[in-house]
C-alpha cells in the first residue's frame, strides 16, 4: 500500500478541473446526477434522492482516511459535474486505487472521465512515486469496465462474492490495474486521441 494517502490536490487540464470534494460541492453536483438511478446503478451508495443524502455520502468520504475525493469541474462552465477518488490498498505494494468515480449523465462520452484518469494516473505515478494504479468495479458494469480498459488498464481476474451491493446482492469484482512502465504509450495514445483538448 501507500506509506499514507496523498494530501488533498488541486490538479488541472483544459477540459477539467480536480478539486478537493467539499460540501459546497454538493448543490452542483445533485443537479448533475443526484437522484438519478442509472448514475448510481453500480456505485456503493443508493441513490441520493435529496441534497442532504448526497451531502451525507460526500461527507463519508472526506473524512475516510482511506479516501481523497475530488470534485470534478468543467474548466468551460465552472460547474461541478461528478467526483473521483484515490482509495488506499491495503495488502498492495506502492499501489493506489482510482475509484468510487461517478460523472452526471450530460458528460457521459464528452471526454471528461479520460481527463479526470490522465490527470490523476499522472500524478499517482510522477508525485506519488507508486508503481501501481488500481481500479475495480462490479463486473456486470460493462460500461465501466470498457471504460478502464479504454485507458490501458490490464485485466487481473475477478474476485467472487466480493461484497455486498447497497441492495444486499451479492457482487462479483473485476480488478483491473496499469503499471508505471506501461502508461507512458496509453497517456500518448489518449492524448493523440484526444487531441490538444486533454
Amino acid at each position: 500500500m501507500t506509506a499514507s494517502m496523498p494530501a488533498p490536490v488541486t490538479l488541472e487540464s483544459d477540459v477539467v478541473r480536480l478539486e478537493p470534494l467539499s460540501a459546497s460541492h454538493v448543490p452542483e453536483l445533485f443537479l448533475s446526477g443526484g437522484g438519478d438511478d442509472e448514475v448510481w446503478r453500480w456505485l456503493p451508495a443508493t441513490t441520493p434522492h435529496g441534497e442532504a443524502e448526497l451531502a451525507k455520502i460526500a461527507a463519508g468520504l472526506i473524512h475516510d482516511r482511506d479516501h481523497v475525493p475530488f470534485a470534478a469541474v468543467l474548466r468551460e462552465t465552472g460547474r461541478a459535474v461528478g467526483w473521483t477518488t484515490y482509495i488506499d490498498t491495503p495488502g498492495f505494494a506502492e499501489s493506489i486505487e482510482i475509484g468510487w468515480t461517478w460523472y452526471g449523465r450530460a458528460v457521459w462520452r464528452s471526454g471528461v472521465n479520460t481527463s479526470c484518469k490522465i490527470l490523476l494516473v499522472d500524478y499517482a505515478f510522477d508525485k506519488l512515486g507508486v508503481n501501481r494504479v488500481q481500479f475495480k468495479t462490479d463486473v456486470l458494469n460493462v460500461r465501466s469496465q470498457a471504460a478502464i480498459r479504454r485507458i490501458g488498464g490490464v485485466p487481473e481476474g475477478v474476485l467472487r462474492r466480493h461484497r455486498r451491493r447497497p441492495d444486499g446482492s451479492w457482487r462479483d469484482t473485476a480488478y483491473f490495474s496499469i503499471l508505471d512502465d506501461e502508461w507512458p504509450a496509453h497517456r500518448a495514445r489518449l492524448t493523440r486521441a484526444a487531441g490538444p483538448a486533454v
